[in-house]
């Protein structure tokens, strides 16, 4: 297993600090969340395979953005892997440890970002090869706490917390030692996208970026 696994997306994604995690019911309001998240000033999305399309919505902004990090969630499968890393996916994170998909990352070379919700579950992912460990769910597993505990006893492992972190709560899990944020609901409204209104969307992007930067 190579100890460099993954450093280049390690260091991207700690500079950026916050990766939008974009959930929606169609594809039309995937390319809208990013779109407008884009213009906002984020640096890196994360398609979840939840979303119809979600290969789609990849391709069309690995093809437009190609500055931008984009990555696919909520790979669950081979089948997902391959299609991620097809439409130009650059990492690819799954809520668990998913059957397969650590080794079809692996087969197309690209970073393997698997969540964890127990010390040793997150032994377990890094020791398995993970570029990242994801904490999923993050405020559930008890939040900054939860993740300064663990970060004491595995220093060497980058951990991003994802599910509840908002960007109120941000600067607590940055304190606390997590290399980058995964921030869902609590960055991308649905509602906002559905009555094509950016600024929700606008107003907590700019509320996560003074939290992680203050």
């Amino acid at each position: 297993m190579s100890e460099n696994r993954g450093v280049a997306l390690r260091a991207r994604l700690e500079a950026i600090k916050v990766v939008p995690v974009i959930r929606t019911p169609s594809a039309d309001l995937a390319i809208r969340a990013c779109e407008w998240l884009l213009d906002a000033g984020m640096q890196a999305l994360e398609l979840t395979f939840t979303t119809p399309d979600a290969h789609r919505v990849i391709e069309t902004f690995a093809r437009t953005a190609p500055d931008v990090l984009i990555g696919a969630g909520t790979v669950r499968t081979p089948a997902q892997a391959i299609a991620a890393a097809g439409a130009g996916a650059r990492f690819l994170v799954s809520p668990g440890a998913a059957p397969g998909v650590a080794e079809a990352a692996a087969a197309a070379g690209l970073p393997y970002l698997p969540g964890a919700a127990t010390p040793s579950e997150v032994e377990a992912r890094w020791a398995a090869g993970a570029a990242i460990v994801k904490i999923f769910p993050a405020r559930e597993c008890g939040g900054p706490g939860f993740l300064k505990a663990v970060k004491s006893v595995y220093p060497e492992i980058p951990l991003m917390p994802t599910g509840g972190v908002s960007p109120e709560t941000a600067k607590a899990y940055l304190d606390a030692g997590a290399l980058c944020l995964g921030m869902g609901g609590e960055l991308v409204s649905i509602p906002a996208l559905k009555a094509n209104d950016p600024g929700p969307i606008r107003e907590a992007v700019a509320q996560a970026f003074a939290s992680v930067n203050s």
